[in-house]
């Protein structure tokens, strides 16, 4: 089922608008840039584009993609919660919210999780923590990260990016928590969008506190820059649009995108942190905002119901179609780009070209994801979104924004065990 499919029946249930006006293709559209943008940069570092000064940084930070598919995750599923509050109807029904996130996001993640390890039972390029079967139950769990040291111990070089599965798990986790204490604790059950802002803002703080005490503080091990209170800020920029939407405000796209391209062009440079090496405490702190930012303004046009040239060519057949199995693509890029690299051009890590290498990657990974999209997508839950399905043969994932991040090249090639990834 896509985004908005979700979202609308969500917000249905919850007395928000109908189909019509609540399915938003181009929100879907905006979800094919991210898995690009995380594919760009994992191609980049594994053919070594990284060290190319500026514009090495520039391909570096196409991690942001990240950014951008949390933004959405935190609109998306969210705004049932916003819609149900200025309506006066009841809140969304927290098992089912919870039924519908294992449906979509677990029988594609089990099925990817087990083929790679199988995978690297005879494909052994490198060290791999990670090929065991404690590996493989923390895997399966969405508890990876949650250890002290998961780059020696069980990190998994054809799983890495699975670091951003457990994020939006435990966010998934949180977020009945959070609606609940925005909506009915901090606002009483009323719609009363200036607070439940200023109480996203409170929450924004969480962010910057907890990276300062990983990289400042020595207080917390460093693979909590992988936990979910290092990214909520960029959950809570998707949150924060969500309360926008609902009380009606619009966001231009000839400010926003140029915006964006600047704050984005801006993270490359010395204020955003080093990619290896040292840096000062306050730039992770930077870093992390302005993604959050970017994130943010990219999504901030299409969610706030802003016609413009930039929804036209998010919500285009091609790229609704890509964004649809965004969340394959996520799942499978890692190990298809590991065996291109190594088994069919044959390139040793850090050689060869940036774009031949992403252009075979998703060569291989596109058909791969429709295929795992086929097979594990939900099934349609009425008659009606039935007949929709037969009115179009494109695949259909939902809400979640299922993220992606650092490759397991990265991860292994910092000399300092920071995590340069997102």
């Amino acid at each position: 089922m896509s985004a908005s499919l979700e979202a609308r029946d969500d917000a249905t249930r919850a007395g928000g608008p109908s189909q019509a006006s609540s399915r938003t293709p181009a929100l879907t559209g905006v979800r094919a840039v991210a898995a690009l943008l995380v594919v760009g940069t994992h191609a980049a570092f594994a053919t070594g584009y990284l060290t190319h000064g500026f514009v090495g940084v520039v391909y570096a930070r196409l991690e942001v993609g990240v950014a951008i598919f949390f933004v959405l995750s935190g609109f998306l599923l969210f705004r049932p919660w916003v819609r149900a509050t200025a309506g006066g109807a009841p809140s969304p029904s927290v098992p089912r919210y919870a039924r519908r996130r294992v449906r979509r996001v677990v029988p594609a993640y089990v099925v990817t999780v087990i083929a790679t390890f199988e995978i690297y039972t005879v494909f052994t390029p490198g060290p791999n923590p990670g090929q065991s079967w404690h590996g493989l139950l923390r895997h399966l769990t969405f508890t990876q990260v949650y250890t002290a040291d998961s780059r020696t111990t069980i990190l998994h070089p054809g799983l890495t990016q699975m670091w951003s599965m457990a994020v939006e798990v435990a966010f998934y986790a949180v977020l009945p928590v959070l609606a609940y204490l925005l909506l009915q604790v901090l606002c009483r059950g009323e719609w009363r969008p200036r607070r439940i802002l200023a109480g996203l803002g409170g929450l924004a703080l969480v962010s910057p506190v907890w990276i300062f005490l990983v990289h400042g503080a020595d207080v917390l091990p460093n693979s909590a820059t992988m936990w979910l209170p290092a990214h909520l800020t960029w959950f809570l920029g998707g949150m924060a649009l969500a309360v926008l939407q609902t009380h009606g405000a619009r966001c231009s796209a000839k400010i926003a995108i140029p915006l964006t391209l600047t704050l984005y062009l801006l993270v490359a440079t010395p204020i955003g942190g080093a990619l290896l090496g040292p840096e000062q405490v306050w730039q992770p702190v930077v870093k992390s905002m302005l993604y959050a930012a970017v994130g943010t303004l990219a999504v901030a046009p299409l969610a706030l119901d802003s016609p413009s040239w930039y929804s036209r060519v998010l919500a285009s057949r091609p790229m609704v179609w890509l964004g649809e199995i965004s969340y394959e693509i996520f799942l499978l890029h890692v190990v298809i780009m590991a065996l291109v690299m190594h088994l069919v051009l044959r390139w040793p890590l850090f050689t060869g070209s940036m774009p031949g290498l992403m252009v075979a990657t998703l060569a291989l990974t596109i058909p791969a994801a429709w295929g795992l999209n086929r097979v594990t997508r939900p099934q349609r839950e009425s008659a009606t979104s039935a007949g929709n399905r037969a009115a179009s043969a494109r695949p259909r994932c939902d809400t979640a924004s299922f993220s992606s991040g650092l490759s397991s090249a990265a991860v292994l090639a910092d000399p300092t065990g920071r995590n340069t990834g997102s």
